[in-house]
């Protein structure tokens, strides 16, 4: 397949750069010098001629990001390796930025369109959902998945005026804001005292587990241990769109009840990386859940920041003084004030409270720290998996 081709030569490109950048003896070369570098390389080994040109630079581009990443996660403290060389089953995709493609959803029937990639020809898709007018198309990205499948995406810009205006600072408050505490026995866990539950996975996870001990008993290479290996992949790909599916609805949940949505800025990895929480890494997605929360506040019109999360479980939500708690301990109880809840939840209240320190808002006045569900009356409000699932809009 043509496409299929071209990606490979896309994945031998991104190899060569890598051994570009690695083999350079004196000061590594930057993305614009790497770019420079194409027309000679298309004159050295004619195989990259067959790349558009601004496909190959978003190939060269996608190294360095890749490498930029890297540094960040080292920065960060955390342990790093080196950008290994990319196996055909690795690299599956291919990016066309700002030219190299045309969309034609015209001439197919309702729900398909072609789109053509230079130097690949044109290609039929189907449509998940029509394209709004208003927007322009600036990238496209076609990739295989594990399962065989191809898919297309695109990346829209669209003009302020087709944006929804965000409420003014000076219009939020404790009662149409919220703060979240991202939780491991809740999926998450609100300021104003509702605990939304985790999305119930466990016959999937059996599935795959049923699945990857059948991949295991065949003999690698075979035919039998391909097809069984897209069986495997389907099963992950089914868990994934499940998890998405259902970030999307409560996301969409979280920015329609809301003016403002705070969010603990998380050190993710740190968070995931004890025993106790392995089990969760599928599901958890943490930054695909933050990424889609900022994502929907700009589509929807709501403020979403990220607060500081360090110390919000220890510092008490009424009189700011700090309290050591093991993770086993679910309650906070405060020794200077006597306040006491839900552990969460008074995480929660501490990052409502630093988002209006972050927007430079001073704390409200009535606070939900004067209003919370103590632990020793009443359980707190809780919000089924189910009930996101029904309430929440389909995902756009």
């Amino acid at each position: 397949m043509a496409a299929e081709h071209h990606i490979n030569v896309h994945r031998q490109l991104y190899n060569h750069v890598k051994w570009d950048y690695t083999n350079s003896p004196d000061d590594k070369p930057s993305e614009y010098a790497q770019n420079n570098k194409l027309p000679e390389w298309k004159r050295q080994w004619p195989v990259f001629s067959e790349l558009h040109s601004k496909a190959a630079q978003a190939t060269v581009a996608r190294f360095h990001r890749n490498l930029s990443n890297l540094r960040k996660k080292k920065k960060k403290g955390q342990k790093v390796g080196w950008l290994k060389r990319q196996s055909p089953s690795e690299y599956r995709s291919v990016t066309y930025n700002q030219s190299g493609f045309d969309l034609d959803n015209k001439r197919g029937r309702d729900g398909y369109a072609y789109v053509r990639f230079s130097k690949v020809g044109w290609v039929k898709i189907r449509y998940h959902r029509p394209l709004p007018d208003h927007a322009t198309i600036k990238e496209v990205t076609l990739k295989k998945e594990t399962t065989g499948e191809w898919f297309v995406s695109f990346s829209l810009e669209t003009d302020d005026e087709y944006v929804p205006e965000k409420p003014a600072l000076d219009s939020l408050d404790a009662s149409n804001s919220v703060g979240i505490d991202l939780g491991i026995l809740n999926y998450i866990h609100t300021s104003d005292g509702k605990t939304v539950d985790w999305l119930d996975l466990e016959d999937e996870y059996e599935r795959l587990r049923r699945e990857q001990r059948k991949l295991s008993r065949k003999q690698h290479g075979s035919n039998n241990y391909e097809k069984q290996r897209r069986t495997v992949a389907k099963v992950k790909r089914k868990i994934r769109r499940k998890v998405l599916d259902y970030q999307h609805k409560l996301t969409t949940w979280l920015v329609t009840e809301y003016d403002a949505v705070f969010v603990e800025d998380l050190n993710v990895a740190g968070m995931l990386q004890g025993d106790e929480n392995a089990r969760n890494k599928q599901d958890v997605a943490w930054r695909q859940f933050i990424t889609l929360l900022k994502y929907k506040g700009d589509l929807y019109g709501t403020h979403v920041v990220q607060a500081p999360a360090r110390g919000t479980t220890k510092e008490c939500a009424c009189c700011g003084v700090e309290t050591a708690k093991p993770i086993w301990v679910r309650e906070h109880s405060c020794p200077s004030c006597g306040f006491e809840t839900d552990r969460d939840a008074n995480a929660a209240m501490n990052v409502l409270k630093r988002g209006f320190a972050e927007l430079g808002l001073g704390w409200p006045e009535s606070t939900p720290v004067e209003t919370v569900t103590a632990t020793d009356t009443a359980d707190f409000q809780r919000v089924s998996a189910s009930h996101v699932v029904e309430t929440g809009s389909p995902a756009p």
